[in-house]
């Protein structure tokens, strides 16, 4: 049985049409990575199968009382006023329960020690560098799953070594524990290393399949391909700027 199903999902923002008519569906133990250029749909349909956002059409299923959400970081977390062991097992009222229980205070602990967390947890979150707060944010969202995590941008703003760390941390999850993993990624060449699945938006799906198979599409070798932009404009500065870019489906990003 399926642990996510959507149908024809559709989800609107206003008269904007942010995804439509999505389909694909997550098995226990998959990895899905959700790849697209900038306003394809890739966090709209996250959060729409999370319950964040209200669909327009189309049915998802979903056991979110099982399932961890990491959010993209924004400022407000990162200054977040708690220690690192308050962090993590706040991760146990994502169930619904106003208290926490022996049994929440024993997971969270766990998740502290399968982390690596155990020397920083009486740290205070706002004092810890991106990677470690990624790690505690990681470490909340596994108090929330049984089966599956969903990580929105997860490594962005990291260092490279960071980065690489933290999607082994993931990996070893996916492989070791079992644990099903939808992440929205713009590094596509990551996704396609670590990844079971790749689902390519473009509001619509374009791709759903393993990532074997997607590395055999013109979209996978078109967004490999780095070019010099000489004579298209480019999105991100509006101008002819003769830069090197990343050449996307109907985009140019700066590499």
């Amino acid at each position: 049985m399926a642990l996510v199903e959507c149908e024809n999902v559709c989800v609107n923002y206003g008269n904007y049409e942010a995804c439509k008519n999505v389909s694909f569906s997550i098995n226990p133990g998959d990895y899905l990575c959700i790849v697209g250029s900038n306003g394809s749909g890739k966090s709209t349909l996250v959060k729409a199968i999370l319950g964040l956002v209200p669909v327009k059409s189309g049915k998802i299923t979903l056991d979110k009382v099982h399932t961890g959400y990491l959010p993209q970081q924004n400022n407000i977390q990162r200054d977040f006023p708690a220690c690192v062991r308050e962090v993590v097992l706040s991760g146990c009222l994502s169930r619904g329960q106003l208290f926490y229980s022996r049994e929440d205070k024993k997971n969270a602990e766990e998740q502290i020690k399968n982390l690596q967390l155990e020397a920083i947890a009486g740290k205070s979150f706002s004092e810890l560098s991106g990677g470690q707060q990624q790690r505690v944010l990681l470490a909340r969202a596994l108090c929330a799953a049984k089966n599956l995590i969903v990580l929105d941008e997860p490594v962005t703003g990291l260092d490279p070594l960071v980065t690489d760390e933290l999607y082994g941390i993931i990996r070893k999850l996916n492989k070791e524990r079992k644990i099903a993993v939808i992440m929205v990624s713009h590094d596509v060449h990551r996704a396609v290393q670590n990844a079971s699945h790749i689902l390519n938006m473009n509001k619509e799906a374009i791709f759903f399949g393993t990532s074997q198979e997607y590395q055999k599409t013109e979209f996978y070798k078109n967004l490999s391909h780095v070019e010099v932009c000489e004579t298209h404009l480019c999105n991100h500065c509006g101008n002819d700027c003769n830069a090197t870019h990343i050449h996307l489906p109907g985009d140019y990003s700066h590499a």
